[in-house]
């Protein structure tokens, strides 16, 4: 696996980001958009995805990292039971359901095998400061 410097080259972020982006958009319809509760805790845990990626990949130590990608993994989860939600109440379509569905499901799948390939490799995620200098 080559050396991700950013969090922004993680796939699953990427991923993340696409589905955070379509739940904003569904959700900002009409009917949607009248559910505040549905509406916020959807986008919020689209977005803790992302966040839990970001955050965790600038922890200080793999443990803190693989905890972080284990929360991202859970708000993927809970993305799509609430999906089943918004279909239910006939405020998405199957068609944006099994879409965005997918997109979560595939973020999840990706954070799977991105966790276990950082539990199978544990000194794949080294601190490093290339030629850094420090003015004190």
């Amino acid at each position: 696996m080559p050396t991700i410097s950013r969090f922004e080259e993680i796939e699953a972020w990427k991923t993340a980001r696409q589905l955070t982006n379509l739940i904003y958009k569904f959700s900002s319809q009409e009917k949607f958009s009248r559910d505040f509760g549905l509406r916020d805790q959807i986008r919020r845990a689209a977005v803790s995805v992302m966040s839990n990626i970001a955050e965790g990949f600038e922890s200080q130590t793999q443990a803190q990292f693989l905890r972080y990608l284990g929360v991202a993994k859970a708000s993927a989860g809970e993305v799509r039971s609430q999906l089943y939600v918004a279909l239910d109440q006939s405020y998405i379509s199957k068609e944006q359901f099994d879409q965005a569905f997918d997109l979560a499901d595939k973020a999840l799948r990706q954070l799977v095998r991105f966790i276990a390939y950082l539990e199978n490799n544990p000194k794949s995620r080294r601190v490093r400061d290339d030629g850094a200098e420090y003015l004190v």
